[in-house]
């Protein structure tokens, strides 16, 4: 295959910046245009509307393949590639591509071999979805659900054609054929591939929303949401430079606190960089304990680092005090869960476990643990850190409180209660082990209250407190 002159250039030497423009377009693009106009008028459009267009990038340039690339076909005399993977991205989008590829974002599809894909693929699904690439079937659950936003593995059939199981996907992980990780059109959609639109908060939405993680949700509810939805007109988001304080100032996106430009930095497309706790644990960790366990750079990049470059961008709308007391009380936050129910909660998971007769998630006990750290605890902890009380609390810390008083605790108990008169000694003495650590947590100051021991002082200074409260007002 003999590449045009332009193209040939491209690919020789990568840019390491976003700015290139080749002086016309490509005969390949070209015949790829005229055809395309009319096929695929909708695709067209979109890319009539983008920069690629203005800068004679065409679909050749991105779509172009080597005979011998596993995904390759031949398409009208040119061998092209469905998938225009970030190793394709960064002929022109080197910085980007190498931050993205840095980050978390980058491994999404890691989840796989997850727990949480156990239960698309065992617990909720089953093999009845078969493929070429799957033969003995994949579950449904799976495809549709996880795979989507964290990414599929992507399968290439005989033909050059991509497995119906594992494309179309645009998850933020996937796994590309060429071997590289992510996908750009996750966030800037195809063909368009709008800055514009990678800066609103419902293209984040996307994947961050849910019982588990509702960014989305929570940033809808926040004082930072309701501005934003205020004040659209005024977020000037088709600004190429678009730094806050100077080209807005009504409102803040996720791409504005977590990837984009301030006066003292870049734009960054790893969006650990600002992130001073992962909040996915059953115990929150600091970012670059997660990051070392992905053998991603940011290992070395200490979560007092990230907490300046967000407090950077926090300073152009609040005060140093407004931003150091906010962190105040999302640390005291993590403190709480951590200490009254994570930890305590984690350890007598781990003292139930061999107690229980069937495998995990097929006892009442798996369900309601993995829902407190998962689901509430999660819910809990990010909403403390993007201010949105309502997710912190009634779809948090409640939850969290309700589930591990009413559910876990007397589930516990009841696991005891069968096991304590064992006949087998190791169960026995297991059930003895759990039924005291039972004891110890729930005599604990946090948690005496539920065994009707509150200290004689606390108890006194609430009934003084709700004495006040009913004269306040007493009608």
């Amino acid at each position: 295959m003999k590449l045009a002159p332009t193209l040939a250039v491209l690919l020789a030497a990568p840019l390491a910046f976003a700015g290139f423009t080749l002086k016309e377009m490509s005969p390949q693009s070209t015949a790829c245009v005229a055809c395309h106009k009319k096929e695929s008028a909708a695709i067209y459009e979109q890319w009539g509307s983008s920069k690629h267009f203005r800068a004679n990038v065409g679909c050749y340039e991105c779509h172009m393949a080597n005979q011998t690339d596993s995904d390759a076909y031949e398409h009208y005399g040119q061998f092209i590639s469905t998938i225009a993977s970030p190793r394709d991205c960064a002929r022109c989008h080197e910085r980007e591509v190498q931050e993205f590829n840095d980050s978390h974002h980058a491994k999404g599809a890691r989840i796989l071999g997850s727990l949480d894909n156990t239960l698309a693929e065992v617990v909720e699904g089953n093999r009845a979805f078969k493929t070429t690439a799957f033969p003995h079937g994949v579950s449904a659950a799976a495809v549709n659900g996880c795979w989507q936003c964290h990414g599929s593995e992507v399968k290439v059939l005989p033909t050059g054609r991509l497995d119906p199981a594992t494309w179309p996907n645009t998850g933020i992980g996937r796994i590309n054929p060429d071997g590289s990780e992510g996908s750009c059109t996750a966030c800037h959609s195809r063909h368009s591939f709008s800055a514009a639109q990678a800066r609103t908060p419902d293209t984040c939405g996307k994947c961050h929303m849910g019982p588990d993680h509702p960014q989305i949700e929570i940033y809808n509810e926040s004082k930072h949401g309701i501005a934003y939805y205020a004040n659209i007109a005024r977020m000037n988001l088709d600004n190429p430079k678009w730094i806050v304080g100077e080209d807005y100032s009504a409102a803040p996106t996720c791409a504005t606190c977590h990837m984009s430009a301030t006066k003292d930095q870049p734009v960054t497309h790893d969006v650990g960089m600002r992130i001073s706790w992962n909040n996915r644990p059953e115990l929150s960790i600091r970012p670059e304990v997660g990051d070392a366990k992905l053998g991603l750079p940011g290992a070395n990049i200490s979560w007092e680092k990230r907490r300046a470059n967000m407090q950077n961008v926090c300073i152009n709308c609040h005060n140093a005090n407004y931003v150091g007391a906010f962190y105040q009380q999302y640390d005291a936050l993590i403190d709480l869960y951590h200490g009254k129910f994570a930890e305590p909660g984690l350890a007598l998971y781990k003292a139930a476990r061999p107690l229980l007769p069937r495998p995990q998630f097929a006892n009442k006990v798996d369900f309601t643990w993995y829902e407190i750290w998962h689901h509430e605890g999660r819910r809990a902890r990010h909403g403390a850190s993007m201010m949105g009380p309502d997710y912190t609390h009634w779809h948090g810390t409640y939850e969290v409180a309700k589930h591990f008083y009413s559910k876990y605790i007397p589930e516990l108990q009841e696991l005891v209660e069968k096991n304590i008169n064992s006949t087998d000694p190791e169960k026995k003495q297991q059930a003895e082990a759990l039924n005291k650590l039972i004891e110890d947590t729930l005599n604990h100051d946090n948690h005496k209250w539920y065994l009707g021991k509150m200290d004689p002082e606390e108890k006194a200074r609430r009934e003084q407190q709700l004495k006040e409260f009913q004269k306040r007002y007493a009608k």
